[in-house]
């Protein structure tokens, strides 16, 4: 299995939304004060921030956004990691670069404010809501994360990582969209692989078209849930997704959450288990998986695995409150 890996700076860019996480255990009622659903994503301003944060008890900070987990998990595993992602010049921009920092992951964008006529813009937060049954529900203030741009896409950075992987949900402004292109047309002539998580299937809704699109011209990798493949293909017969996904990119790795995985390679197919563990939150699981897959990637291990790797980092993440690994992840590759 070819990674175009040979003689890299970096095995794996991600590229994605700066989000720091704050997370609380809570009783189902907080849910009701604040009239959402359970296990929904809910967007809010800094002035909610504000409320919520003085109502529940905040038990954990720490850097977040899907593809930050990933580099984190993949950086523990022993695969060299950047990350490019827009924070502010304020406290959470600095515990979200120090995070990374200290998991010796290279981040080299500039934030938000250090350029003259920059808005004021607080950098992304993520308030994860855990209620006993392990669900989260979700705030996310996105701030200055959704600023990120095609000058944010550092080309040496970019051409110096075997695979760059990006993040879905930042596909939702069309300046993300446009770095996403940038991002894969360096890659791409300087020989390296692209890959795409799809993040959400609502933000799959959102974005059908350009979705498919990007993946037939730009992409080599992609990762979903099957619920988010289901999405981009507008069906609800996953044997009809995995067909359709097998013809428009080179390698697809959805994850079925208890299920395992499966990976289309072209006409072969690998579907690959997964330990049964106790699960306490969910988040940060297909970020897991990711980091994993990729991992054994840039290893050059066959896609079973790769997924192996995957499924026994997600397995781990799920163990424990937060989307990180704590400080006995001991899966290298």
């Amino acid at each position: 299995m070819s990674n175009s890996n040979n003689s890299v700076q970096y095995d794996l860019l991600c590229i994605g939304n700066a989000i720091v996480d704050m997370t609380a255990s809570i009783e189902p009622e907080i849910l009701k004060e604040f009239r959402v659903a359970p296990g929904s994503m809910t967007l809010i301003d800094a002035e909610t921030v504000q409320r919520l944060t003085q109502n529940v008890a905040i038990t954990q900070v720490s850097g977040g956004g899907s593809t930050a987990n990933s580099a984190v998990v993949a950086a523990r595993m022993g695969i060299k990691t950047a990350y490019l992602g827009k924070v502010a010049i304020d406290e959470a921009g600095e515990d979200f670069a120090a995070d990374l920092k200290e998991q010796h992951i290279h981040f080299p964008s500039k934030p938000l404010g250090s350029s003259k006529g920059d808005e004021e813009i607080p950098t992304a937060c993520c308030i994860v809501l855990v209620t006993p049954d392990g669900q989260r529900t979700m705030f996310t203030y996105l701030g200055a994360c959704v600023e990120f741009a095609p000058e944010d896409v550092l080309k040496d950075v970019v051409a110096d990582s075997a695979v760059t992987y990006l993040e879905g949900y930042l596909f939702d402004r069309i300046k993300a969209q446009k770095a996403f292109y940038e991002a894969a047309k360096i890659a791409h002539e300087a020989g390296r692989k692209v890959a795409l998580t799809l993040s959400d299937s609502f933000c799959v809704e959102r974005h059908r078209d350009d979705f498919r699109k990007f993946i037939l011209e730009s992409v080599d990798i992609l990762f979903a849930n099957e619920s988010e493949i289901l999405s981009l293909y507008n069906t609800h017969n996953l044997e009809e997704a995995l067909a359709q996904v097998s013809q428009e990119t080179n390698i697809a790795a959805i994850t079925r959450g208890e299920k395992g995985s499966v990976i289309i390679v072209g006409a072969d197919r690998y579907e690959v288990p997964t330990r049964s563990v106790k699960v306490v939150d969910t988040t940060g699981a297909g970020d897991a998986f990711a980091a994993g897959f990729l991992a054994g990637y840039a290893k050059g291990r066959d896609y079973s695995e790769c997924a192996r790797l995957g499924n026994e980092a997600a397995g781990a993440i799920i163990t424990h409150l937060g989307a990180r690994p704590t400080d006995n992840f001991a899966l290298k590759v």
